[in-house]
């Protein structure tokens, strides 16, 4: 699927820098890329750094050559000709706003995948309007909790202040615990239902087994652990508790139970870093908790088994 990607963006009206990551792949994509695009720039890392690091390597070279702005797209994903310019054009007419995302769709062109991230009160996070068929429905611009790590645009100075991508989340929310950290940190992170890819659900993380689940119920543990101020993490801590009980008994009737509580104890053992990253993260939130809250959503999440089939 790579090259329908890098064509995409190679076809795009503003025309971007490119690099691609190579992640530790063993199956001829370094040597597809440099024989069939030689002038696109070719990261190849020494073994599979996750989702987090390995976006990381890419933002860090973009960053030393001076770029303001980044965006990410998945390697499963095309983009419209028009994508980037108006991720762009968004992000340079709302100079507050730190992460623009798109309106993704899924490779039928006809259900969406994501409008941007929710993030509930439960703690579990989820995309806006995934699955449903595209009416017209989210065609407005709008502010949003979170954006997709597959297809946003970040703002440098943002980037600067916050962080990177958490690389002890690996794989799975970790978009929306940078979004989080962004929101925080009084920055917007604003949907562009111009800017359209579409993307192939699933192509990679469908033949990797229970890897999903166990680091999907880490980074639960970790995003709540790590971003929710205290009032709103007492308030809805019983929520949050209720929510991972339903994931247990979800994931013991689905038989991956063990997936399920390795990730839980991998997020506790990586606790004394969470809890000094946490620190940090509060000490430098300017934002009042009940912005915080009033960006949330109030209402119950999906059951944890569809959201996993989409992961």
């Amino acid at each position: 699927m790579l090259g329908a990607c890098l064509d995409s963006l190679q076809l795009q009206s503003l025309r971007p820098n490119i690099i691609v990551v190579d992640n530790g792949s063993v199956d001829g994509s370094q040597e597809f890329v440099e024989k069939s695009y030689p002038k696109i720039e070719l990261i190849q890392l020494d073994k599979n750094y996750g989702f987090a690091g390995g976006v990381n390597a890419g933002i860090k070279k973009a960053m030393q050559d001076g770029t303001t702005h980044v965006a990410l797209l998945n390697n499963d994903a095309v983009a419209e000709k028009d994508w980037l310019h108006q991720l762009v054009e968004t992000a340079e007419r709302n100079p507050k706003v730190g992460i623009v995302t798109s309106k993704i769709m899924r490779s039928d062109k006809k259900h969406l995948d994501s409008t941007g991230d929710f993030y509930t009160i439960w703690g579990l996070p989820f995309p806006r309007g995934r699955n449903e068929l595209d009416g017209g429905q989210y065609d407005q611009q709008t502010d949003i909790f979170g954006a997709s790590g597959g297809a946003s645009l970040y703002n440098v100075q943002m980037l600067n202040q916050v962080g990177l991508f958490d690389e002890d989340f690996f794989a799975y929310f970790e978009d929306v615990d940078i979004s989080f950290r962004a929101q925080l940190a009084g920055w917007k992170v604003r949907y562009e239902p111009k800017a359209v890819v579409y993307h192939e659900v699933g192509a990679t993380s469908s033949r990797m087994g229970n890897f999903s689940l166990y680091h999907s119920s880490k980074n639960f543990v970790l995003l709540y652990a790590k971003n929710m101020p205290v009032k709103l993490y007492l308030k809805y801590l019983p929520l949050f508790c209720l929510q991972f009980i339903r994931w247990f008994i979800t994931s013991l009737l689905r038989g991956k139970i063990l997936a399920f509580l390795k990730g839980t104890l991998s997020a506790l053992a990586l606790a004394p870093r969470i809890i000094s990253k946490r620190h940090q993260i509060q000490k430098s939130r300017i934002v009042s908790v009940s912005y915080i809250d009033s960006m949330l959503y109030h209402h119950r999440p999906p059951r944890p088994a569809k959201l996993e089939e989409n992961l």
